[in-house]
């Protein structure tokens, strides 16, 4: 199929030259649109009444932890009191360095205009770097007001850093994958905490009845459960404002309490604020002190939702909740718990509850029951969105995203994954029954996704903020001086849960690489057999065809060419609509593209051809809504861009392109004599197009330009909107490419489970573009089009072609 580097350059001549002209990028449509957004700012009212709210959602997590951590930390009870005053000093820098110091003052500045988690760092890495692995951006995204980037000097460690990344494609699928490991783990997270938050606070009931049987608690575990995730569908925003007095209250009563803890135990308690005692703890217990580390990571669990719940307030309002609220309840909160354990060695396995004065002993287990509700609360909302970063950068297959609020975009709720989380909360609650082994996954979770932050935080530094090398050491030090005793320490307890993380992660894992990596291949069909516009244009104005009145809207992943499917319409149908617009629908590594600049639309060809290209643009926190009309958006915008090109100033683009087209016919006529072979013209433009698709250029400014008058050009653009009108009035029709992947026969073992079985199955499974984007079910038309492959070069077999009418 390749003709050499000789034939290439050849076919890069005036017929590459011209399909360039013919179809040329959309700089000048992109440039229109500049500077049209403003981000709004939160006044000091709003940020306040979300710092409370965000209590109810961010911090439920985190906050609940002092129900299982020292029973976690000593399941076999305590020897020596001096233990207790390490394992205390342990919890205290560690609740300093990492949520504090790391998360709360470091990673949120590294938020993606307000949005947090792995795929909100991945994403700024995507503008800043192209580590990309789907190349379907251009230039023209870059001039998006919401598109933010640096340029680098090539002698700086920024630059050669960047050069480095991008070197090789290995380096950016490394990326990738970690980027999808800390994803998964944070969805296994999501699971793990409604668990043991639930289980531990439900435990509360055997301390007042202590024969009770651990199946009713386990019973009652399962039923706050079910309630929890069947509320998800009212939205953050009113569990949040119904959260946030529980929350509020549940850490100032835990502080009170471990402040008269302090008092009326024992105050010597509080020189395990000197870190002198984390070395005397793990030098005295050498490996069981190690091993203990996993139950006090406990105490830093729900930092990472801290930062993937991100998206739903602003960064000021979480600061300010958890350095005036979270932090001192909390050091409070263990301080008291360790001064009543010093007393009574025996308690360690319930110290919470039995360190609560009896007045108060029942509704603090209400208030802890309701707490622990909360902090599940706060995983399951970080997981509804890290599930919807990583659809919009195709790394998950497509599934319905409800909105849940009208005043902020981020607050979102999805059905399926919310089902998916309960099944699996309700399966682990009910196998291990256990609170030891249970904690153990939890930490596992944990701890590997605080690592990948760690880690991606490296380019991050490097890149966007271009941090002195030495202070990229400095934290990577200190959080790595943290974080791997504590990932050294779970991995001792694989064997006694710890494995559960690890088996969810590896199954989320698995269907996010395997979808993205179809995606991609997709992608790489559609740009390798795309039609050359020289050939489309040669079949005159009807295409070859009957032009019937009416719009057809061709659907396709391509930014610019035409795409192959087109080229089955025109060769299996009798005919085409009057006007075909090629829409394009793709996401942006940004978290939200404004309504103003979201579409583009540019002519393609004469203007009598009646075609035009429409890219529209989303980013990752961009939703389409139920009621959003998008055909009626797609008609708007082209009406638009009818007025806009008729008050262009200089010259007119259906004129140049009347004298490309005349031009490319002279050669088309011309090569078929030489050649007298028309299947090997259209062969060797098509393969023309498709090795220089990357190398589009600019359009570039006439040298004469042809000015009509103003009386002509409103009488040209009237015309041209009644002809618009009227096929619209006559039907619209939204025609959609599925193009079915196929490994090729010779293929692996393990790509073609992954692409026949996995990825075919998860295609069959997910939502169609046409409900994604509420095409109109009676105007839709579906192609079938199956392509066998295996891999990249690999050659492309249509096998099967069927037109099917959907009413």
């Amino acid at each position: 199929m390749a003709s050499g580097p000789v034939n290439e350059e050849t076919n890069k001549g005036s017929m590459w030259e011209l399909d360039q002209n013919l179809d040329q990028p959309m700089d000048e449509e992109a440039g229109r649109l500049r500077n049209m957004y403003r981000e709004k700012k939160f006044s000091s009212i709003l940020v306040m009444r979300l710092a409370f709210q965000s209590l109810g959602v961010v911090f439920g997590d985190l906050g609940t932890s002092p129900l299982y951590v020292f029973y976690n930390t000593f399941p076999h009870g305590v020897e020596d009191a001096e233990d207790i005053i390490g394992a205390l000093s342990l919890i205290i820098y560690s609740l300093t360095l990492i949520p504090l110091l790391k998360y709360v003052f470091v990673v949120l500045r590294a938020n993606d205009n307000g949005q947090g988690g792995t795929f909100a760092l991945y994403s700024l890495l995507c503008r800043h770097a192209k580590v990309n692995t789907i190349p379907n951006q251009h230039r023209t995204d870059e001039q998006l007001t919401t598109y933010s980037r640096q340029t680098y000097d090539e002698n700086s460690l920024s630059g050669k850093f960047k050069r480095w990344l991008e070197s090789h494609a290995y380096k950016k699928n490394a990326l990738l994958i970690l980027v999808l490991v800390g994803t998964c783990m944070a969805i296994g997270d999501g699971i793990l905490t409604p668990v043991i938050s639930v289980l531990s606070a439900s435990g509360g009931i055997k301390v007042d009845h202590p024969k009770m049987s651990n199946d009713v608690v386990v019973l009652v575990a399962v039923v706050i459960l079910v309630g929890l995730f069947s509320m998800q569908h009212y939205g953050t925003d009113k569990v949040g404002w119904l959260f946030a007095p529980i929350v509020l209250l549940w850490f100032l009563l835990i502080g009170v309490i471990g402040a008269l803890n302090i008092w009326k135990y024992d105050s010597s308690v509080l020189k395990a604020f000197s870190p002198v005692y984390i070395y005397r703890y793990l030098r005295r217990g050498k490996r069981d002190s190690w091993v203990s580390l996993g139950g006090i990571l406990l105490s830093i669990t729900g930092t990472e939702a801290l930062f993937a719940d991100l998206c739903h307030f602003p960064v000021l309002a979480v600061q300010i909740a958890f350095t005036t609220i979270v932090f001192p309840c909390l050091l409070l909160a263990y301080t008291g718990q360790a001064a009543y354990i010093i007393c009574n060695p025996g308690h360690v396995s319930d110290a919470f509850y039995r360190s609560i004065p009896d007045g108060i002993y029942w509704p603090m287990f209400i208030i802890a029951t309701a707490a622990a509700i909360v902090s599940s609360q706060a995983t399951i909302s970080a997981t509804f969105s890290i599930i919807k970063q990583a659809l919009a950068l195709g790394c998950f297959p497509r599934v319905k995203v409800v909105h849940t609020s009208r005043k902020f975009l981020g607050q979102i709720y999805i059905p399926d994954i919310n089902w998916v989380l309960m099944i699996l909360c309700i399966a682990v609650t009910a196998g291990f029954k256990n609170q030891s082994q249970i904690g153990n996954a939890y930490g596992t979770a944990v701890v590997i996704v605080m690592v990948v932050t760690t880690f991606l935080m490296i380019p991050i530094m490097l890149l966007v903020w271009r941090s002195h090398w030495i202070l990229v050491a400095i934290f990577t030090a200190l959080s790595l001086l943290v974080e791997v005793p504590y990932l050294s320490a779970v991995l001792f307890k694989i064997g006694q849960g710890g494995w559960v993380p690890l088996v969810i992660a590896a199954a989320f894992l698995i269907i996010m690489y395997v979808w993205h990596y179809g995606t991609v291949k997709r992608y790489e069909f559609e740009m390798h057999s795309k039609v050359s516009m020289a050939w489309i244009l040669g079949l005159g104005p009807s295409l070859g065809l009957v032009r019937v009145p009416g719009i057809g809207f061709v659907y396709t992943e391509l930014a610019s060419g035409v795409p192959h499917i087109f080229s089955h319409f025109i060769t299996n149908l009798p005919a085409i609509h009057s006007v075909v617009v090629f829409v394009c629908v793709k996401y942006l590594p940004v978290y939200t593209v404004p309504i103003e600049e979201r579409f583009l639309v540019k002519r393609i060809g004469p203007k009598n051809f009646h075609m035009f290209r429409c890219v529209a643009r989303y980013g990752y926190k961009d939703l389409h809504k139920k009621d959003d009309d998008f055909e009626k958006m797609l008609f708007d915008s082209l009406s638009l861009h009818v007025r806009l090109e008729s008050m262009m100033e200089g010259y007119s683009d259906s004129e140049e392109y009347s004298l490309f087209g005349q031009h490319m016919e002279k050669s088309i006529d011309l090569t078929s004599t030489e050649n007298g072979n028309e299947n090997t013209i259209y062969s060797n433009v098509d393969l023309s197009y498709a090795s220089s698709c990357d190398l589009i250029q600019p359009a570039q400014s006439q040298g004469s330009s042809l000015v009509r008058s103003s009386g002509q050009t409103s009488q040209t653009t009237g015309t041209e909107l009644e002809f618009l009108n009227r096929c619209k009035e006559a039907g619209v029709v939204h025609i959609l490419g599925n193009t079915i992947v196929r490994a090729r026969r010779e293929s692996g073992f393990a790509k073609k489970i992954a692409v026949d079985y996995i990825y075919a199955f998860l295609r069959r499974i997910c939502r169609e573009n046409s409900v994604i984007f509420n095409v109109p079910h009676e105007s839709l038309l579906n192609s079938l089009v199956m392509h066998r492959k295996a891999g990249v070069g690999a050659a492309h077999e249509p096998c099967v072609f069927t037109v099917s009418r959907n009413l």
